[in-house]
């Protein structure tokens, strides 16, 4: 039923096209691999395989040709949302989000963005200060730029590119040089990840 619903109301829109559903976690591990599709949509509860370990296998560290997966899923527990993000995920959504949100993660993952649900992306950011203020350390060293930093931290703010080259007075492929090059820097693959960076070491300050 689930899939189902998530099948009418992605396939209602005019630019995308669901190529298959997966019953279970390996399942679509496999048909994934197999089809290469845009954009995988995964939910955290899954026979076989969970859904944290379906992205890990998908997106995670290691994989040469990375997917592009999205969370879809009824449990906002942190520990999920972590997981999914740290796996390679580059979007998670609650199923009560509604159509729209879930349509505007599909297209942003296929775009080479990311969304994060707005109240899983406030606790998020609330966990990670949580843990700053309790367990206080030295910011670490960074390969990064006075330039790169200041596009770090709009990123962790949720700015869109065209806002980042707005604030920061550059062009919009400057600032997607930028993302990329951070991306490179850091080791990561996405802009949740780099915004969880960014306030995992401290470069946020206390606003």
């Amino acid at each position: 039923m689930v899939r189902g619903g998530l099948r009418l109301i992605l396939e209602d829109q005019p630019d995308i096209e669901v190529v298959a559903e997966a019953a279970d976690g390996a399942e679509a591990v496999e048909l994934a691999r197999r089809l290469r599709p845009d954009v995988c949509l995964v939910d955290v509860r899954m026979p076989r395989l969970d859904g944290i370990e379906v992205t890990r296998l998908l997106a995670g560290p290691g994989v040469p040709e990375p997917f592009k997966v999205v969370v879809v899923t009824t449990f906002d527990l942190d520990e999920y949302v972590y997981g999914a993000l740290r796996a390679g995920a580059v979007g998670f959504v609650l199923k009560d989000c509604g159509p729209a949100l879930l349509v505007e993660a599909v297209r942003a993952a296929r775009a080479g963005d990311a969304l994060v649900s707005p109240s899983v992306t406030l606790r998020l950011l609330r966990h990670l200060t949580t843990h700053w203020t309790t367990h206080p350390a030295a910011r670490l060293d960074h390969p990064l730029s006075n330039r790169e930093i200041e596009v770090v931290r709009a990123v962790a703010r949720g700015r869109t590119n065209q806002e980042i080259a707005a604030e920061l007075f550059i062009s919009l492929s400057t600032v997607k040089t930028h993302v990329s090059g951070i991306q490179a820097k850091l080791g990561v693959r996405n802009r949740v990840q780099i915004a969880a960076w960014a306030w995992e070491n401290h470069v946020m300050g206390r606003t």
